[in-house]
Order: C-alpha cells, then structure tokens, then sequence
C-alpha cells in the first residue's frame, strides 16, 4: 500500500536534516576549531571523494545481501551506527580535546558523516523500489523529495535556536541523531523484506567481487544513465555553492560578520543577523521545493509534459538565482534570501526525476526477466553528486588561497551559474522519448508490436 511505501521513506527526512545542517556549518565548525578559511572548505572535499568509490561498493554489497533481515535494511542499520558514532565524536571533540587535537579528531569524523550520508541515500530508495509497484515508482521518488524539503526545512529551522549555532554543536547534533534513530525505527516497524536466497551452487566471491560487480554494472547500463550522469554532477556544482557555502555567504558577504568577533562586537552581531537570515530563507527554500515537488510530480503522472521539460528550466532557474548572487545582490539581506529560495529548483529536480526515470527503467527490465541491480545505479548517480560536492569545493578552497572569505564567496556563484547553464542544456536533450518517434511506422501484426513497444517506452520515460 502506498502509505506504508510514504512510512518506509520517512528515513529520507532524518537524512536531510542531518546533510542541510552538517554541511552548512561544517567549515564554520571547523574555523571555530581555529582551521584557516581555505583549510576549513578544502575539509568538505574528503568526504565526496571517498563516497566516489564508497557509494557503489555498498549499492553492490546491498543488492547482494543475504542476511535473513534483508538486502537493504542491514546497510541502514550499519549507516544509523556510523551517524552517532561520528556525530558524537565530532560534536564532542572541542570538549574532549583542544587545538590541534580537536582539529585532528574533528575532521575526519566529518568525512564519516559525509560519507555515510552519501551511503545511506542508496538503501532508503532501493528499499522503496524494491517494495512499490512500476505504477509507484514515479510518485514515491517524488515522496522522497517532500521528505528532503522536510528535512531541510527541520535542518535550517535548528540553525534558528542559536545566533552562532557552531557553539552549540554538541545539542544540535544529539537532536538530529534522534530524528534518525526515529525514522528509522518507523520504517524498520513497517518494511518487510524478503530475503535474497543464495544460490548454493554460486561460486564462492572473492574480496574484489564488488569492485568487479561496479565495472561491470556500469558497462551494461543504459546510454540515459551516463547521460543524467554528466547532468547531476554539473547540477550538483552548482547546489553545492548554495547548501555548503550559502551560510558563510550570507554571514561574511552579504552581512559582513565574524563568528569569531568578540561578544557584542559589530562583526558578532552582524554574524548572528545573516545566520538568522540564511535560516529563513533556508525555511522559505523548504517551502518552494515542497510546492515545486508537487508540481513536478503533478507534472509527471498526467504526462503533460515530458521529464527533460520539466527537468531543464528548474535548472535554469538555479542557474540565474545564483547569477544574481555573484553580481546583483551585494549587502540586501532580503535580495540574497530571495535567490536563494529560487536556488532551489534545480535540486528539487535532481532528486526527483533522474532517480524516477532509473527506478522504472530497472522496474521494467526486472519484469521481463532481466539482471538489474537498483541500488548500483541509484548510488551511481549519488556518486555524480559527490563529484559536483568536489569540483565546486575544490575550486573555491583554490580562491580562498588568494581572496578573503567575503571576496571569494561570490566567485563560487558565478561558477555555479556556468555550470547549471551548461546542465540545463544538456537536460534538454535526454533521451526520454518514445522509440516510435524515431520509427517508420509498420502495418499489419507488425504495427500493432510496434505500439505497444511504444506504449511500454513512453510509460519508462515517464
């Protein structure tokens, strides 16, 4: 039933909270720990990276599981360890231990986070493709997407509580930690999984057996996978500038504060205004991609227009959200809460689509008997998230080396404009059209084969 489907995607909220609130205050996080501007964002870029080549392995590892609880519900759990496991100590180490120390131990436990964010958003989703019907898949990825603006609207109404949230870490995180561990518990109460049965017969794997399973996974998968591929990460260039560096944008270029100030200064005060006004505008973004989902999803079902054309102009529309950013808003707090609203569209686009188009593609192949492997692709398409994560931090940490925080920031806009520009485009030109288009049309026995190949391709796109 579908509503159990909507309780099984309920983790997906938790996960959001947690990614919207530890990326943003990362790299302030890590400059509170007394790490420069450029050190504190070339930080972000070690979790991308291993959850390059970590994602797949576990979509590998969770499509093949044969633990009596299930293929994908073992991996969760795993991931719900991870989170408190890092969160804690993270959270914990300006407590535990001081300068240096603290640095050493903060850092790499938020590579763990990262990654396990990154990991975690493969079992939520295959979980639900494993369970719903072809006629479900569409809509429950969409369902995904109410839960991201969900979560993101809980992760920036947490950065509300406190003017300078990065001193408050230790609470903040013990409460996100809670929300997964309760969304998770709802979604194992409901979810029943059948086990993946080993065939006795199968060779026994070796340790490189997933490695080998990715390559050879991404070599039999459909042209339209590189092709959405290439798009998310351009897509995810430009998010990254919005969901990792809107903070320290509104806080140090367009309200031009100091977290570090001393209290009562210009500089703190000033601080704690942007932060007040990134976590509205935060709130405000929730809220569109929450209204946007709706619209893509109304979209979709009645197929009044195909994917690309609802997927390119919200790219678009992040793309001149972020033009405007680098060039027009300057110091107007309410200018910059505006666009960063609107930089919302491409996300909510990414999360929706692509993942609903490989879902009912491998919904498709796996009815007419053959090999698909779900969570593969869906990590796959993950990892191209990682790879815009990485190029836009990469990037600026390179401009921090030469400019100040408040003037580097910008700079970051205007890549991000270039890079969901190009995006667009390309998203105009995928592939989701029925063959029958590109078909002279047959007579006879033949014709009528030829519609209903049609009629299954226009439902796979769709």
């Amino acid at each position: 039933p579908l509503w159990k489907l909507i309780l099984i995607s309920l983790p997906q909220l938790g996960v959001q909270a947690l990614w919207c609130f530890i990326c943003a205050k990362s790299a302030p996080y890590m400059r509170h720990l007394g790490v420069g501007h450029a050190l504190a964002t070339l930080n972000n870029a070690a979790g991308p990276t291993l959850g390059l080549f970590a994602g797949p392995i576990v979509g590998v590892a969770s499509d093949s599981c044969t633990s009596k609880y299930g293929r994908r519900r073992p991996v969760i759990l795993a991931g719900l360890v991870s989170i408190w496991i890092a969160g804690m100590l993270f959270s914990l180490a300006e407590h535990m231990l001081s300068g240096p120390a603290a640095v050493a131990l903060a850092a790499p436990m938020y590579c763990v986070l990262d990654v396990t964010i990154n990991v975690l958003q493969t079992p939520h989703r295959a979980l639900v493709a494993d369970l719903a019907s072809e006629e479900q898949q569409l809509p429950m990825q969409v369902v995904f997407v109410v839960f991201i603006a969900t979560g993101n609207f809980i992760g920036f109404s947490s950065l509300r509580i406190y003017d300078v949230p990065v001193e408050h870490m230790l609470e903040l995180m013990i409460g996100i930690c809670l929300l997964n561990t309760l969304c998770i518990g709802v979604q194992f109460l409901v979810a029943r999984e059948v086990p993946l049965a080993r065939d006795p017969d199968a060779p026994k794997r070796s340790v490189c057996a997933p490695v080998v399973d990715v390559v050879r996974a991404v070599r039999g998968s459909p042209r339209l996978l590189y092709h959405l591929a290439a798009v998310q990460c351009l897509v995810w260039v430009g998010n990254t500038a919005w969901n990792i560096y809107g903070g320290q944008w509104f806080t140090a270029s367009v309200f031009q504060g100091d977290q570090n100030a001393p209290e009562g200064s210009e500089e703190k005060i000033a601080y704690g205004e942007g932060n007040a006004a990134f976590a509205h505008g935060g709130q405000a973004r929730s809220v569109l991609q929450l209204l946007s989902a709706l619209a893509i999803i109304t979209l979709l079902l009645r197929r009044w227009l195909r994917p690309r054309l609802v997927y390119a102009p919200c790219i678009f529309i992040g793309g001149i959200a972020s033009l405007l950013a680098a060039f027009a808003v300057g110091h107007s707090g309410a200018f910059a809460m505006v666009c960063m609203t609107l930089s919302v569209m491409p996300e909510t686009g990414s999360f929706a689509i692509p993942f609903g188009l490989v879902a009912t593609l491998n919904k498709r192949a796996e009815e007419e008997g053959k090999q698909v492997s779900t969570a593969l692709q869906m990590a796959l398409l993950n990892c191209c998230v990682t790879v815009g994560q990485q190029i836009c931090t990469t990037i600026l940490a390179a401009i921090e080396g030469s400019l100040s925080l408040e003037a580097a920031l910008p700079c970051v806009f205007i890549l991000a404009a270039v890079a969901q520009t190009i995006a667009g485009g390309g998203a105009l030109f995928l592939d989701d059209a029925p063959p029958a288009e590109a078909a002279p049309a047959e007579t006879g026995k033949e014709a009528g084969d030829a519609l209903e190949k049609a009629s299954t391709a226009i439902e796979a796109g769709v």
